[in-house]
């Protein structure tokens, strides 16, 4: 699998991460023997970069209990809580993290939002001494804007960023992704498939129960829906003339983009991986970007 440098000083990673949000259930029970399968059939596959966080319910742990035996063959990121960005709370979380993904040091150590009622000087400043502790490699923040990333650089530098984009949610492209580029932070997009929007595997009746979270979004509600599902429609069409699905046009999408140096994709189970290894191998031309935008305007 292709594999770029992430951010100026940090290693190459595979341009495919494996999102470990879906396993902690937020987006619908995921057994645990499927997850810690799923977990290592992406390692076989070669998508040695995870990203999984404190807030992600009992994702760290199951992350942790795959990674045995094979902790040696991963780029492994987690997040704390943007909640509670406290020295305090920084120090606690990461004995927390280190305790459930049974692992001495984390090589991504990412603050997962920004939090106004804690300095981001001391946040950075708690950060820096988990690297110098030998704890974490590197230093990222999720969720960020350009002015906030400015001030957390200005007490240390960051490795990377993790923004949401995809071809329906365009909101890094004026600003933020320019700036990682002209910085030399590393981008790490995440929800490139919209939550779903952008697998072609929803339709007008499909039921959300109750403890998946897009069952309260107001994009997966009425006309905003039906909306996404049109565009869904159309791009699913594209990919498929050209012998692909929508899932890995989604994912290439992202990967086109020459800020983007990995795109965050979630798995449930081991089938769903195929899509997005052959996503990492489909180079959109120019030509297709331009055809790709008319469908997005409709």
């Amino acid at each position: 699998m292709e594999q770029r440098q992430l951010g100026k000083q940090g290693p190459r990673v595979p341009v495919i991460c494996f999102g470990a949000w879906p396993l902690g259930g937020g987006m619908g029970h995921v057994d645990d023997a499927a997850a810690i399968a799923t977990v290592q059939r992406a390692i076989d596959l070669g998508i040695t970069f995870i990203d999984t966080a404190e807030a992600y319910r009992t994702s760290e742990d199951l992350v942790g209990r795959a990674l045995q035996g094979r902790r040696d063959r991963v780029f492994l990121a987690t997040k704390v809580k943007g909640s509670d960005l406290s020295r305090r709370h920084i120090a606690e979380a990461i004995e927390n993290s280190l305790r459930a993904l049974r692992t001495d040091h984390v090589d991504l150590y990412q603050a997962h939002w920004w939090d106004a009622r804690h300095p981001i000087e001391d946040a950075m400043r708690a950060l820096d001494d988990l690297v110098r502790a030998g704890k974490v490699r590197y230093i990222g923040v999720s969720n960020f804007d350009v002015v906030q990333m400015q001030q957390a650089m200005a007490v240390r530098p960051i490795d990377s960023l993790q923004p949401r984009y995809s071809m329906l949610y365009r909101d890094a492209e004026p600003a933020i992704l320019p700036f990682c580029r002209e910085q030399g932070i590393g981008v790490i997009v995440h929800s490139p498939l919209a939550k779903g929007l952008l697998t072609g595997k929803h339709g007008p009746d499909t039921h959300f129960p109750a403890d998946d979270e897009r069952s309260q979004m107001p994009d997966f509600q009425g006309e905003d829906y039906r909306r996404h599902l049109a565009t869904a429609a159309r791009l699913r069409a594209f990919a498929q003339d050209r012998g692909h699905t929508l899932v890995e046009l989604a994912v290439a999408w992202t990967l086109a983009n020459p800020a983007v140096t990995s795109c965050i994709v979630g798995a449930k189970n081991p089938d769903q991986l195929d899509d997005h290894v052959r996503a990492a191998g489909w180079l959109l031309t120019a030509a297709d970007m331009g055809e790709i935008e008319g469908l997005l305007a409709g």
